[in-house]
């Protein structure tokens, strides 16, 4: 039995070591904002907790509707992130998969699993237990997805080789005959330096009377600030703390990440990460579609 577990073992870290070199290969991670395996955009909040997970781990992620120029112009040089679900009427199963420009599977992880009832508490610890496969990967872009492949010209084949044995001076004549008259069917190329066969284009610009639209500043994310009297009490948890208010009810549950000063929010109506930013503790999230930010009052 622990030969078996051993020979798993090696399996697993085999395959990780191959997929991290693959994944190295490529510049960018792609998250779309919506995974085929749902209908709706972010379901479950999956696309912003796939994105969020990768980018904690040191992947150059991006969401697939804001892709950079080089991208759009070599699609090679990212990897598609899809969600597989697997879910059955008891758990709720997921699996990470990247996938290259050419729709082949470059890498993929190990599957979660959660028996939550409630979807978003299921996928989220479903897809935090896939991203375990990340755990021992370094990601260094070494730029392979960039290389292109030299052109090898060979002529191996176009010279042949004449009898070794020896030939009477009647087929020496005949061979030199030959050479002659192969070399007068296909002339040398002459190139044409003539004033005729010539021109010249200039390429300085030119004066234009089109004037270009000036682009409005972007729109700051306001942050809004807590009622002073809204104040909450950090009670110390085995992986995280409590956020408690005065009557004392729990109002939230701040999850420990890889980074400090870095929660991730666990809460009934909505999810997201709590930072300290200029020693005040910011809370984002979403509504919909659109990322807010609020200042909370928290008591350590």
């Amino acid at each position: 039995m622990l030969k078996g577990v051993i020979v798993a073992l090696y399996l697993v870290l085999s395959c990780m070591s191959y997929g991290q070199n693959n994944i190295n290969d490529y510049k960018y991670i792609i998250v779309p904002k919506k995974f085929d395996v749902f209908k709706e955009t972010n379901a479950h909040k999956t696309s912003t907790l796939v994105k969020y997970l990768l980018d904690q781990k040191g992947f150059p992620v991006i969401y697939d509707d804001a892709l950079p120029d080089e991208l759009n112009k070599n699609r090679c040089l990212g990897l598609l992130v899809s969600l597989v679900d697997d879910s059955s009427m008891f758990a709720t199963k997921t699996i990470i998969t990247f996938e290259d420009c050419e729709g082949e599977l470059v890498f993929k992880t190990l599957q979660g699993k959660s028996r939550s009832k409630v979807y978003k508490e299921a996928y989220t610890e479903a897809i935090k237990e896939s991203m375990r496969s990340f755990d021992q990967i370094s990601y260094t872009y070494e730029g392979k997805s960039e290389a292109t492949e030299p052109i090898t010209v060979s002529f191996k084949n176009d010279v042949k080789k004449l009898p070794e044995h020896s030939e009477t001076s009647t087929k020496d004549a005949m061979v030199k005959e030959s050479v002659v008259k192969s070399n007068t069917e296909r002339p040398m190329v002459v190139q044409e330096a003539t004033t005729e066969n010539q021109f010249y284009e200039s390429k300085e610009p030119v004066a234009s009377d089109i004037k270009m639209a000036e682009n409005p500043a972007p729109k700051k994310l306001k942050i809004r600030k807590p009622n002073k009297e809204d104040i909450l009490y950090a009670q110390s948890l085995p992986n995280g703390y409590q956020l408690v208010d005065s009557a004392p009810k729990i109002r939230m549950r701040l999850l420990k990440s890889s980074k400090d000063n870095i929660y991730m929010v666990k809460e009934d109506s909505k999810n997201g990460i709590v930072y300290l930013k200029d020693d005040k503790w910011i809370f984002e999230y979403y509504e919909g579609d659109k990322l807010m930010q609020k200042e909370l009052n928290i008591k350590f």
